[in-house]
């Protein structure tokens, strides 16, 4: 049995009192409240009233090994959720990125027992029941009786979810936000507004990880393609860029010196490149979330080697998402895997490969939007050198090899 730390003990013993004093008023009929609002086609966004931040499956997608926690808000596929209804007043949480449902381990009737991801079987852990609380709902557990919560009140990215004895903490309240059209990333979806403006004259150096608060960085280079202009930001090895806007002039904008993560990241108008990405042979990068917009060439440049993943990302008005060097002194085999990007027109090509080096690009989840004539290449190969020449194109298109995507599964709208 878990023990209570003094400050829930505390919390615990201050919630029975109310509840016995008021247990005429228990609000066993809310959710019907929040039954006439729920749409079961609609992708949701779970906010945290205590901690403001979302609902997200951590790692893997694979059955039973992924937690369900809380980050920062990006409205990437991995923080949606459909309220299925299971026929009986209650809802299941069915994750957008994998299809599975939020599910107490082991069915577990515990205080403390943690959340995961598992497939839908529509039993009696993976339903909840939602309870209106003041503009928020409660969800209660259909196997345990115990609500939701963010555990120990933590407020920071990657704190598990689990469940526990209702005590009427803000921890254990959330905010439904409906995700129009269906959700995710699109052209029609606000961008974050600026917490506060920082004007920076020369490169800011990150090592381990920098919060930027949602405000937006400007003030180097002169906002066009000039090339060697400093970046606004330069990372080391292993560092970790995350929920900065980036405005303009924004110089040569990001420069990872290794593996590296930019994590709701946000170019306003891209001037070089949004971001490059360097390093050795086995570099492994990430960009998750965020978004890009007026990239006159290339938003992502690869000039060192190993894998670099771009998921849960938007961008509008561009040359390319993607570029793997082309023309760099030292060429590397370079591996992109595109995910669950949203691409608003006008735009030349997603991804560009050098099939000489053996570079494989791997495409799934891509919406596209305001393309009729589908003039945006989704894959394009190139015979790369180290001479600084310009490289020729050798071809477009999936061919299984090098550019590995179904077709028959990119939306258009």
């Amino acid at each position: 049995m878990l023990s209570l730390t003094p400050a829930r003990l505390l919390v615990r013993l201050a919630v029975t009192t109310a509840v016995l004093a008021t247990a005429a008023c228990t609000l066993v009929g809310g959710g019907a409240g929040v039954d006439a609002t729920v749409d079961p086609n609609a992708w949701y966004v779970l906010r945290n009233r205590h901690s403001g931040k979302v609902m997200d499956v951590l790692g893997s997608t694979a059955d039973g090994n992924a937690a369900v926690g809380q980050w920062s808000r990006n409205d990437g596929v991995r923080q949606q959720f459909q309220l299925v209804a299971s026929g009986d007043g209650t809802y299941r949480l069915r994750s957008r990125e994998s299809g599975r449902v939020v599910d107490v381990e082991g069915r577990s009737r515990t205080d403390g027992a943690r959340l995961v991801q598992r497939v839908d079987a529509n039993r009696s852990s993976q339903r909840w029941r939602l309870v209106d609380v003041d503009g928020h709902v409660q969800l209660v557990n259909r196997n345990s009786g115990k609500v939701l919560e963010v555990w120990e009140w933590a407020t920071g990215d990657g704190a598990r979810l689990a469940q526990y004895t209702d005590l009427d903490g803000a921890n254990q309240q959330w905010e439904l936000i409906r995700l129009d059209g269906g959700g995710g990333p699109g052209p029609t979806d606000p961008w974050p507004t600026p917490r506060g403006e920082v004007r920076i004259t020369s490169t800011r150096e990150v090592s381990g990880t920098f919060d930027g608060g949602l405000q937006r960085y400007s003030g180097i280079g002169d906002g066009g393609q000039g090339e060697d202009q400093d970046p606004m930001f330069r990372l080391a090895d292993g560092a970790t860029l995350r929920n900065v806007i980036i405005g303009a002039p924004a110089g040569d904008g990001v420069h990872c010196a290794g593996s590296c993560t930019l994590t709701n990241v946000w170019w306003e108008d891209v001037g070089e490149d949004a971001a490059t990405f360097r390093g050795g042979a086995s570099v492994n990068a990430t960009v998750d979330g965020g978004g890009a917009r007026s990239a006159s060439d290339k938003v992502f440049q690869h000039n060192g080697g190993g894998t670099l993943t771009i998921r849960d990302f938007q961008v509008s008005d561009f040359g390319k998402l993607y570029r793997s060097c082309g023309n760099c002194g030292t060429q590397y085999r370079r591996t992109v895997v595109v995910r669950d990007v949203v691409v608003t027109a006008p735009g030349d090509a997603l991804v560009g490969i050098n099939e000489n080096y053996g570079d494989t690009a791997t495409l799934s989840g891509l919406t596209i939007v305001g393309d009729a004539g589908r003039d945006i290449s989704i894959c394009d190969r190139y015979i790369g050198n180290d001479s600084g020449d310009e490289p020729r194109r050798s071809g477009s298109g999936a061919d299984g090899t090098f550019c590995r995507y179904d077709p028959a599964a990119i939306t258009y709208r």
